[in-house]
């Protein structure tokens, strides 16, 4: 089983998305438990107050450092030592390849910034890597948690049911996703190509892997990597620039 841990200042956010689709389903069955920890639970004012104004001035607050250390100390005395997350917008560049990663791991604690961020205390201290989802700002790290989460859950066995479907998911695999189709054939005069319909299981794998390089070539050259292609790869791709 997989154990996550999110250190939250708002853990209303997490109510929905933990009782909808594939995170329900993968708490029933008992493949992973999500535990929302509410930092305000660890502070030591009757206020409950876990941001303050950041030393030598600037505009925002900052999350204090003692609730999320407590917290971290507190999910530590459960046994196994978590692996610690902070997700931030100048952490590394979250992929499919971290997720896959992350779900390595028996635990992980995923701590959500709230405000101008947290104490750097903390990011020396605890955090044993930061990681952000994107190049733009977010109100909190919450949305952010809940794309790390659901990325990482799919590599847990039993929760995707085909292993197939992860394994050829976009981004898995070195090249975007083919095209798919389904029924009706025909639709608003737009037809399913006739390939897929044909029944030649060695003319349908030719077709999508050809078109996943192609969707590759059209829509996200960054991501191919010349060394890791194969000769016939590198012949679809050069027939693709000459048309």
């Amino acid at each position: 089983m997989l154990i996550i841990e999110v250190l939250t200042l708002f853990p209303g956010y997490f109510v929905s998305p933990l009782k909808t689709g594939i995170l329900k389903k993968a708490i029933d069955k008992g493949l992973i438990n999500v535990d929302i920890v509410d930092i305000r639970r660890f502070t030591a004012n009757r206020h409950k107050s876990a941001d303050d104004y950041p030393f030598g001035g600037g505009v925002g607050m900052l999350m204090k450092p003692e609730p999320i250390f407590r917290a971290i100390r507190n999910s530590k005395l459960g046994g196994t030592k978590p692996r610690v997350i902070l997700m931030s917008p100048q952490g590394k560049r979250f992929s499919q390849k971290e997720a896959k990663r992350f779900a390595g791991f028996k635990k992980l604690a995923v701590i959500c910034g709230r405000y101008e961020g947290v104490d750097e205390r903390v990011s020396e201290k605890l955090v044993d890597e930061e990681i952000s989802i994107g190049d733009y700002i977010l109100s909190g790290g919450e949305a952010a948690a809940l794309v790390l989460i659901e990325a990482v859950i799919r590599f847990v066995p039993g929760v995707v049911g085909k292993d197939e479907s992860v394994s050829t998911d976009t981004f898995s695999y070195k090249f975007l996703k083919y095209p798919q189709y389904t029924r009706p054939g025909s639709y608003l005069g737009m037809e399913v190509p006739d390939v897929l319909t044909s029944g030649d299981h060695k003319k349908i794998a030719e077709w999508r892997r050809r078109e996943s390089i192609r969707r590759t070539v059209e829509r996200r050259p960054d991501i191919i990597d010349p060394d890791d292609l194969t000769e016939e790869e590198k012949r679809i791709i050069e027939g693709l620039k000459v048309r």
